[in-house]
């Protein structure tokens, strides 16, 4: 695909944008409740495809995919008219007398590049969003994932005109391609390495982003934790989709007196959720592709391993594997594993536990399983990350009433719920000045008003 077909497609989206329609309410609700209806009716299709894609089991697609995006749209359906009114501000007495307000208009024409481990939920819930402010929108889905993106492809053709929404399919080129261009908004969805890119690219246009990237999430469990659930938890959390989740607990920070303990319930959960023959598990997926298979290979070189490090070349198989006590230079602790691999580190004071987060920077989540009231408060209240949760994985993400996002390296900006129309909108403020009243303080010549800033400088 080469530049002029992008091109003549993002100016058919300003020419739609430009006749006004999407300024229209109704008309963005009736454009949600049309994808709404395609969703639940190609839902089996949308499975079917993310199995031959990552091998996902039904539920995990169902759980994490669909139906999460699904409720996206419930949401954004039933909340719309409220998010889309003007708010009423509290004036400023130095305006009296006047009536303020917080207008949302959208941006206008807004590029949305999603990655591949969620392929469906993280193209079309960013979607949602954009399309409830008003936006239209061209779909940049991953390469890695065909199938996912062929029935994105099918379902944005049958529900929207080609001005409105449309998807780009493609590899890196197609990708370069699209940034080159002057879009309103850019919603990106995957690797630091690559958000950085795309943060540059943004900059030559002044275009303003949102970058959902990732980091090393730490999961601290302290002696005070309920280990059996615990470690259920953390099992669940970060085998989920084989381990390809930005949120996933990427290591474990566990006292020392408990951390045998923790192991071993960590074992039994693994076993019980999979089976003593991982690989035959329908419940438990695929690396995505041969390169990131490889890669993942390599970061158990020279490794402890306490459980798993199985694997399969010609099925991309790698099953859940925990390390023991990754060293801060190996391989699995240098970035952002994104896969089945579980290091587990024993601490024994608090500053052990700051000297590894301090190193790591902020991550995108954050996970402390304790029973200790003093301890998860300072732990949430002294770290900076996107979001985390306690005693528990993942599911901070399940809550569309909380903003998703990361911060620093992790991120910048939030989304879900009423936090993606916000998003993808611009808050235009506009006061309305009366008439009946006119204070000539203000106007020159400035004798009398200089004296009464200072004096009446709390009002404004």
């Amino acid at each position: 695909m080469g530049n002029s077909s992008i091109s003549e497609v993002i100016n058919k989206q300003r020419d739609f944008f430009k006749e006004g329609k999407t300024k229209d309410v109704s008309f963005r609700k009736k454009a949600l409740k049309k994808l709404q209806r395609a969703i639940i009716a190609q839902e089996n299709a949308i499975c079917e495809a993310l199995y031959k894609d990552l091998k996902k089991p039904k539920f995990e697609c169902l759980a994490t995919e669909t139906q999460l995006t699904l409720s996206e749209l419930r949401h954004a359906i039933k909340n719309i008219d409220l998010w889309s009114r003007p708010k009423r501000a509290p004036p400023s007495l130095s305006n009296f007398p006047s009536s303020d307000w917080i207008h949302y208009e959208p941006y206008g024409n807004v590029l949305i590049i999603a990655p591949w481990n969620y392929p469906f939920q993280l193209t079309v819930a960013p979607l949602i969003g954009a399309i409830a402010a008003g936006n239209t929108a061209v779909l940049k889905p991953s390469e890695f994932t065909p199938h996912t993106t062929a029935i994105i492809s099918q379902i944005m053709k049958e529900v929207f005109e080609e001005g409105h929404v449309t998807v780009k399919e493609g590899g890196v080129e197609v990708s370069q391609a699209l940034l080159k261009e002057k879009w309103d908004y850019i919603f990106f969805t995957g690797s630091t390495r690559v958000g950085k890119i795309v943060y540059k690219s943004a900059a030559e246009h002044l275009i303003p982003v949102t970058l959902e990237l990732g980091g090393k999430s730490p999961c601290i469990v302290d002696g005070t934790a309920p280990l059996k659930l615990a470690a259920k938890r953390i099992c669940w959390g970060k085998f989920l989709n084989a381990g390809q989740t930005c949120i996933a607990p990427d290591y474990i920070l566990v006292h020392k007196t408990v951390k045998d303990k923790l192991v071993g319930e960590l074992k039994k959960a693994i076993i019980k959720s999979y089976g003593e023959n991982i690989r035959n598990s329908a419940d438990y997926g695929r690396i995505i592709s041969k390169e990131h298979y490889t890669r993942l290979k390599e970061m158990l070189e020279g490794e402890d391993i306490l459980f798993g490090g199985t694997f399969d070349d010609g099925d991309v198989f790698l099953g859940p594997t925990l390390l023991n006590e990754s060293d801060l230079e190996s391989k699995a602790m240098q970035e952002e594993i994104f896969g089945p691999i579980l290091p587990i580190i024993s601490y024994e004071t608090e500053a052990d536990i700051e000297r590894y987060l301090n190193h790591f920077g902020k991550p995108l989540a954050l996970y402390v399983f304790s029973r200790n009231k003093n301890f998860q408060k300072k732990i949430i209240q002294q770290y900076s990350f996107g979001g985390g949760v306690i005693n528990d994985t993942v599911i901070q993400i399940t809550n569309k009433r909380l903003p998703f996002g990361g911060v620093g390296a992790s991120g910048i900006g939030s989304y879900h719920g009423k936090h993606s129309f916000e998003l993808f909108s611009h808050k235009k403020a506009i006061i309305k000045k009366a008439n009946w009243l006119d204070i000539p303080l203000r106007y020159a010549p400035y004798t009398l008003a200089e004296r009464w800033v200072k004096k009446f400088k709390h009002l404004l």
